[in-house]
Parts: structure tokens; sequence; C-alpha cells
């Protein structure tokens, strides 16, 4: 009952404004020799950031090579579905021709998704993908819940105490069981992880209430001293940087307790950023 009571809310989940056991295949999931990845990357306002930060801190942490080819757009059009229906636009023929070149190690795309067919959007992309790709590995960034001010009334309205919980059942049953889940017993030689990056909003959120922050962090306001910047839950610099070291660790098993980057801010971001992934289900993990 509890699922289908919570429809509603899955469509304001994944219509987001504006972005260890896996299947196997022959090859590692981990560079060598500190390889970078050559990456294809497509999301909107709520993906585009780690997409961004990313690039500088792969480099930073001695990846060689690394390389991204980020294609995105705002809100809705932003979901790899709306990619790929709008067959017309430069972004879709962007994506396909950074596909057709071949040799794309990884392929990552937001979470977002038509409730009618959750899969549909990633489903078609990856079938594209394969054909001139055949060992690229899946992601999908689990963005947070957005509007931030009435995250507490949301989780109430739909049958949980805290945000805590409602985002736990949006990860889990939702993304990993009925989506990822799909897609892998349709791509069984292709790994599908998941980078949960919704969760440094929520606990960076939690820990400024509890007045654990060791910055002067308010929830909304400028993108420099804020968790958020506007309604909508556009994350300032204290999230967007625990959430690119969580993308770091995910992608490319940085060891975060010994990685010497300075985020800027006296919170221990990479203490943040490396409980989540410790925390997060070993078999979405790459």
């Amino acid at each position: 009952m509890r699922k289908f009571i919570f429809l509603p809310v899955v469509i304001m989940l994944v219509f987001l404004s504006c972005n260890k056991e896996v299947n196997q295949i022959d090859a590692s999931p981990y560079p060598i020799q500190n390889r970078g990845y050559k990456m294809l990357l497509i999301g909107n306002s709520f993906f585009r950031p780690y997409a961004e930060k990313l690039d500088d801190l792969s480099i930073i942490a001695g990846f060689e090579n690394h390389s991204s080819t980020r294609i995105t757009r705002g809100g809705d059009n932003g979901r790899p579905i709306n990619f790929w229906n709008d067959s017309n636009s430069n972004e879709h023929l962007q994506i396909k021709a950074a596909l057709d070149a071949g040799n794309i190690d990884i392929f990552g795309m937001t979470a977002g998704h038509e409730t009618e067919d959750p899969t549909e959007g990633h489903r078609s992309w990856i079938n594209y993908a394969l054909q001139n790709n055949p060992n690229i590995m899946i992601f999908i960034a689990i963005p947070q819940i957005d509007f931030p001010a009435d995250w507490e009334q949301r989780a109430q309205e739909y049958g949980f105490d805290t945000i805590q919980e409602l985002y736990d059942y949006f990860v889990n049953d939702i993304v990993h069981n009925e989506m990822v889940d799909v897609l892998r017993s349709e791509f069984p030689s292709t790994k599908i992880f998941t980078i949960p990056t919704g969760w440094t909003s929520v606990n960076l959120d939690q820990m400024n209430m509890n007045n654990e922050l060791l910055d002067d962090i308010t929830r909304f306001g400028p993108q420099s001293t804020s968790l958020f910047i506007d309604n909508k839950g556009h994350q300032g610099n204290i999230i967007r940087e625990a959430g690119s070291l969580l993308w770091l660790n995910s992608i490319y098993g940085v060891d975060l307790s010994t990685f010497s980057y300075d985020t800027g801010f006296n919170t221990n971001l990479h203490h943040v950023a490396k409980q989540i992934m410790d925390s997060h289900d070993p078999n979405y993990k790459l």
C-alpha cells in the first residue's frame, strides 16, 4: 500500500529542476596505473556541479588522461528520456556523436525518469552506447529531493518520520530496486552502479541543524556560505565540494581519509563523503 500511495512523491523526486557485487565483465572496473577514464556525463543542474568538479579532482588525485564530455540541460530536459526523445536537438546529436566515436569508459546519467516506464530513457541510451562501446560502464547519480524547506512535511505526508527515511526509500526502493535491478537484468554483461549524491545535502543539512558544522553556514543564501542558494534546493559550495568528493571516491576509489585536497571549509567534508560511501549498499558500488 505504501508503494502505491508513494507514487506522487516519486514524480516530484525525479522531475528535478535546473541532474560490491555487480554484473561482471572481463576488465577490471578500476583504472590501471592511475589511468583516468574517458567519460560521457549527461544530466541537469542537480548533476552538473559534480560532473564539472570531477575533472579537477581526478587530476589532483593523479589520474592521467581523465576526460569528460559533459552535456547538461535544466530541469526535466536533463533526464535521459528527454535527451533521447528530443532527437533533433543539438544535445541529442552531441551525445550520439560522443558514443559513436567509441572508447567511452563510463557513461553517467541522472536518475530522473518517467514513472510509467522508469528505465525507458536509460535503456535507450545504454542500448545505443553498447554498439560502439561494448565494455562501457554505467552510473546513475541519485539527486537530492528538491525544496528542502518542505522536507519534513513531505516525509510525513508520505508516511515517513524523517527526510532520511524518505531519501533512503528513494535510493533503495525506487532507484535500486525498480531501475538498476531491471536494467541489470536486461544488460547482464554491463556494470551499472549508483552514486547517492543527495545524501551530502541531507547529511550536511542535519549537521547544520545540530550545530556540528565547523563553518558559519546558513541554510539558504549565497553560494559560498550556504547549503542551498534557492528554494528549489540548488546546492551551495559546501554541498558541491562534499558531493564531488563522493563522486571521486565512487568512480576512482580514492581513499578520502588520505586525500589531501583542500575544500576551503573547516568541516571535514572528506569524512562526510567517506561515511556516505561506506554506508552505500556495496551491491550498487562500482
